[in-house]
């Protein structure tokens, strides 16, 4: 792998090397990262990348697409198995162009969105007032109990009935808990709006049956296919069939131009693989190490916000410990952990600084990581928090967490020998 790249620029190829050994040697615990199989990098970076791609199958703008129309089929096809979904379009770029294909199939300019707050769990694209969308669709916001920080259904419900929005969305970037997306359903269908879900965040749980789905209840259901899908930096929307034409439509030429073949091929792949019981046992395994996370910070005295998580992350309310989320995310990647720095429900901190830290379970999972090794993740977070300046406490912990991530290799040997 890179043979020709360090011939020709050696300076890049090094700092692929460069992150290849980040990666390689650092427990990674961001929430919306994974690691893609190989297969997904190899058809990542295949031939297809030479092929210009506009339109569906059968009805494309340029000749010589016939064995591109064979790649969407089959990706449909198998994607619509895997998730038991009566339609889907696989053509988006990402999550977010996801969340915007669905926008320009139903909505016009100053129709009413409600959707979850971003500083309670939401996402940008659903309308945060940092984001584009913002600016053309009119956004009100629903959030979580002050008590149970869980979603405040009553307060979902009193604003749909007060605003009567064309549009309620559900799901978000830091919400650890399960979703009540058949109440949110009929909450939807009692104001005349229509219902997405964005489970970009659950997409392999929800494939491995892990979790339930939301597609049975949801018009749409948008989504991005990496954090723990696993796969491609890309995106899918899932809808009902009477849907179908006008998905198909905001999509291309609704939201996006040319397509990227190489990462419909690889979601191709992707879907056949998290149909397999190996993917099924990794999902799995990804719900039971973040709820043993979280237990296991619970006994250090760190507070998880809602009090644990029913998914791949948790939040962890660190005011208690005295010690901010941009702190804490900082000394713990000096020693070789990355999390990220978030806010929690009703924080008093800005955003660049925060009172917490959002964590996931996903990457480490796939590298083989269980109960016990998470015991001594949390062991190591805990010793940082306690004392986030110490250079004697930060070189001890980035030798144990050197020394448990060793064990584990990001790929098999070989794997990117020239």
């Amino acid at each position: 792998m890179l043979k020709i790249t360090r011939l020709t620029d050696p300076e890049l190829a090094g700092l692929v090397d460069e992150e290849l050994y980040r990666q390689e040697h650092n427990i990674e615990m961001i929430a919306s990262e994974s690691t893609v199989p190989v297969p997904v990098m190899e058809l990542s970076g295949s031939v297809f990348t030479n092929k210009t791609l506009e339109g569906y199958p059968g009805a494309r703008y340029q000749a010589g697409s016939l064995v591109a129309d064979k790649v969407e089929i089959l990706a449909n096809e198998r994607a619509r198995k895997l998730f038991d979904a009566e339609h889907v379009n696989i053509q988006s770029y990402s999550g977010s162009t996801a969340n915007y294909s669905v926008f320009a199939s139903i909505l016009k300019p100053g129709d009413k969105i409600l959707s979850m707050r971003l500083d309670q769990g939401g996402h940008l694209t659903h309308g945060s007032p940092a984001n584009w969308v913002s600016k053309i669709y009119s956004h009100s916001f629903y959030g979580v109990d002050p008590e149970t920080e869980q979603i405040d259904y009553n307060d979902l419900k009193e604003k749909a009935m007060e605003d009567k929005p064309k549009l309620i969305i559900a799901g978000g970037s830091s919400y650890p808990r399960l979703i009540d997306y058949e109440r949110i359903s009929k909450i939807a269908k009692e104001v005349g709006a229509y219902f997405m879900v964005d489970m970009a965040h659950v997409a392999g749980l929800v494939a491995a049956g892990v979790i339930p789905s939301p597609i049975p209840h949801a018009d749409f259901v948008s989504s991005s296919t990496t954090k723990t899908f696993c796969s491609a930096r890309s995106g899918m929307v899932f809808c009902k069939k009477e849907h179908a034409r006008l998905l198909d439509k905001g999509t291309f030429p609704g939201s996006l131009g040319s397509l990227h073949l190489t990462t419909m091929a690889a979601k191709a792949w992707s879907f056949k693989y998290a149909a397999t019981d190996e993917f099924k046992e990794i999902m799995e395994q990804v719900v039971v190490n973040a709820r043993k996370l979280a237990d296991e910070l619970q006994g250090h005295g760190f507070r998880i916000v809602s009090g644990g998580t029913d998914n791949h992350l948790l939040v962890i309310d660190l005011r208690e410990k005295g010690i901010t989320g941009d702190k804490f995310q900082t000394a713990l990647d000096s020693v070789g952990i990355t999390v990220n720095k978030n806010l929690i429900p009703f924080d008093p901190e800005k955003p660049s600084v925060t009172s917490g830290v959002r964590i996931g379970l996903t990457a480490i999972t796939q590298r083989g990581l269980r109960e016990s090794e998470v015991i001594k993740i949390a062991e190591i977070m805990n010793l940082i928090a306690s004392a986030p300046d110490d250079k004697k406490v930060l070189e001890d912990c980035k030798a144990s967490a050197q020394e448990l991530i060793s064990n584990f290799p990001l790929y098999p040997e070989g794997t990117f020998v020239d």
